[in-house]
């Protein structure tokens, strides 16, 4: 019953920090040392992840029409957009798929820890504060995603390599990468969500496989404590995607570059102390 509970206060920081500019992993490397599941450590890692698949699926009801592209309430036109929005879609997922597959686990084994999370929180703070005060007085040139251009959207997952390092924010990653590009925050962000369906649906199902490959079950309550965070996972997300595309109808992305500085100072402090 213990497991219960922390699957579901997990679950909670997940589903809040995914799709928030702000590292769901360095969120989860500060909860590990206080929340400690007693299962193995090979299914802790593997619901550490799978547990994205509810924020994924906040993601596709959340977006279902827009996404749908054999919708009876879309025309000709409206449904053929949606094929091309798709093709963008998946074309900014391809560097990922052959670069950051192949790195994934090298990256997972030699750079997950708090140095280089707390590292990472911070720079990419910065740089969110650095690059809204520089395009504060700028006009976005892409701020319709229908007329994204492709090179444009390769480039958008080219940044999304970045977020292999640990502690940098998948969504954190590609939203500035756009902007910097020069789409709108809401472009940006709506693109990153799209982007996060097949890159986090694929990652979860890689690390299901390997889980079960090496042996692992989902004996006793381990099934339990998985469903839970993934149900957990999905309504918190919802709530927090709902929360961020309200967000930055009238607001920029600083306050979460503070967020992460200060995130990223508490981190060093505590590790360096307790350690």
């Amino acid at each position: 019953m213990l497991d219960i509970i922390k699957a579901v206060i997990l679950g909670i920081v997940e589903g809040i920090t995914e799709f928030l500019p702000i590292s769901s992993t360095g969120h989860l490397v500060l909860v590990d040392e206080f929340i400690k599941m007693q299962q193995s450590t090979q299914f802790t890692d593997m619901f550490n992840v799978v547990i994205q698949l509810g924020a994924i699926m906040a993601v596709v009801v959340l977006y279902f029409h827009k996404l749908n592209p054999w919708s009876p309430r879309k025309n000709h036109q409206e449904q053929r957009d949606t094929w091309v929005l798709w093709s963008k879609v998946l074309l900014a997922v391809i560097p990922s798929v052959i670069i950051g597959l192949p790195l994934n686990d090298w990256m997972d084994e030699h750079l997950m820890n708090w140095a280089v999370v707390s590292a990472t929180l911070i720079i990419y703070g910065v740089l969110f504060i650095v690059i809204e005060n520089h395009n504060k007085r700028l006009t976005p040139r892409h701020s319709n995603l229908q007329t994204l251009p492709y090179m444009t959207a390769l480039f958008i997952g080219c940044f999304q390599l970045l977020s292999l390092i640990p502690g940098t924010s998948r969504s954190g990653a590609t939203i500035l990468g756009a902007i910097l590009i020069g789409t709108s925050r809401y472009v940006a962000t709506e693109f990153s969500f799209f982007m996060a369906i097949p890159t986090m649906f694929g990652a979860s199902l890689l690390k299901l496989y390997k889980f079960f490959d090496h042996g692992g079950t989902l004996v006793g309550i381990q099934g339990m404590v998985l469903a839970v965070g993934v149900i957990v996972s999905f309504v918190v997300a919802y709530l927090s995607i709902r929360f961020l595309l309200d967000y930055i109808k009238k607001n920029d992305f600083k306050a979460f570059g503070w967020y992460r500085i200060i995130l990223g100072i508490l981190v060093i402090g505590y590790f360096a102390l307790v350690h």
